[in-house]
């Protein structure tokens, strides 16, 4: 089953590749206030997520990803 808490946010290409986006900020918020304690982000995003207040980050597991099997690997962890 897939982990529980957790939201990711990006875009993934037919490829696979997961490419950045904006609000990095307001998502992280929205996941917040809805229970989620970990979010995947894509890599492209690394600096917008070190730039929140670190009020913002607390208690906020973070994974980045570059490709989708990173994506999976989270979401679906091994028992």
């Amino acid at each position: 089953p897939i982990k529980q808490k957790l939201a990711m946010t990006g875009e993934v290409s037919l490829t696979g590749k997961v490419l950045p986006v904006g609000g990095i900020k307001e998502k992280v918020l929205a996941a917040q206030r809805a229970g989620v304690t970990e979010v995947i982000l894509p890599e492209d995003n690394r600096r917008d997520w070190a730039e929140l207040e670190d009020h913002i980050r607390e208690g906020c597991a973070v994974h980045f990803a570059e490709h989708y099997q990173q994506v999976y690997d989270v979401a679906f962890p091994k028992a």
